[in-house]
């Protein structure tokens, strides 16, 4: 009787050994999420150029796209899914954090402001880009300081970090502006083009790109007071270590194999779809610094 109850134990405990890794090796989360549905989603910009926006044929493409492809096949190589279909999901800044939330889509390829605010609700990858919040005026206009747009009217692309940042700079400095906001950057831009506003405050490379797709370029400053240094993340779900282990080896891969400067030089320092736009916006030093030492830390 004891030897058959022995050999019980025995065997038991080969099929908790024999499983135990085998559980503790399947994916789960988002991984797990996208090995069942046998897809991949990502959610996309439309005018965020470089990073995510539409070319000639309406196709996405850009610097945060291109990140995202070879995210895509890592993990068609984790999952051992090679033929892992890609789903692309229009998204806007207001809609990209619900959307990550709701399940809809799995990692936002766009520009991302990664904020400790947002961190309560989502989580990032390594810093991808270093940006610094400012305004886009007139050339000839009388505006220096974000004090000098006390009483004018600024547009605003909702659910932007711009909003808070110049909210705060207007109650330091006791100024007040006259805010419109808009769905979009390009909604954002065209409100100043169209002399609706005298501003538009927001990251200085999305201002540099709209600039230098405008039709008369020559015809729009940067100014040089800044709200703030802010670092880009790629956006994935609250909670998900394993995901955002391999989002974040990914790209410390790149980043060791000069492959992440490449696609960098490719989109803001070369000419790009579909006018082919040179931005001339060289890596800054904050962002080679955040190359040589990744990180997810958030402002």
């Amino acid at each position: 009787m004891n030897r058959a109850v022995n050999r019980l134990i025995f065997l038991s405990f080969l099929a908790v050994t024999a499983t135990g890794p085998a559980q503790a090796q399947s994916p789960g989360g988002t991984l797990a999420k996208i090995r069942d549905a046998g897809e991949i989603r990502l959610g996309h910009r439309d005018v965020s150029i470089p990073f995510s926006y539409l070319d000639d044929n309406q196709k996405p493409v850009g610097f945060a796209m291109d990140l995202c492809a070879r995210i895509v096949d890592a993990v068609k190589g984790e999952l051992k899914l090679p033929a892992l279909q890609t789903r692309l999901q229009p998204i806007q800044l207001s809609t990209q954090i619900p959307l990550i939330e709701n399940g809809t889509i799995d990692i936002v390829c766009g520009p991302a402001t990664n904020t400790l605010e947002r961190q309560k609700v989502v989580a990032f990858s390594n810093t991808i880009f270093v940006s610094s919040i400012r305004a886009v005026v007139q050339k000839d206009a009388p505006i220096k300081t974000f004090e000098d747009l006390g009483g004018r009217p600024v547009a605003l692309t909702s659910g932007s970090t711009s909003i808070g940042l110049l909210s705060a700079r207007a109650q330091e400095k006791n100024f007040q502006t006259k805010n419109i906001l808009t769905p979009d950057h390009a909604a954002s831009f065209l409100a100043l083009t169209t002399g609706r506003s005298e501003a538009f405050v927001m990251d200085d490379i999305l201002l540099a790109s709209l600039i230098a797709g405008s039709h008369n370029p020559a015809d729009w400053r940067i100014i040089d007071d800044s709200l703030r240094t802010e670092p880009y993340g790629l956006i994935i779900r609250k909670g998900d270590p394993e995901f955002k282990a391999l989002v974040d080896r990914t790209l410390v891969a790149m980043m060791k194999s000069n492959e992440f400067q490449e696609l960098y030089a490719k989109w803001f320092t070369r000419p790009i779809p579909p006018k082919n736009v040179n931005l001339n916006f060289p890596m800054t030093a904050p962002l080679k610094d955040a190359v040589a030492n990744p990180n997810d830390k958030g402002v």
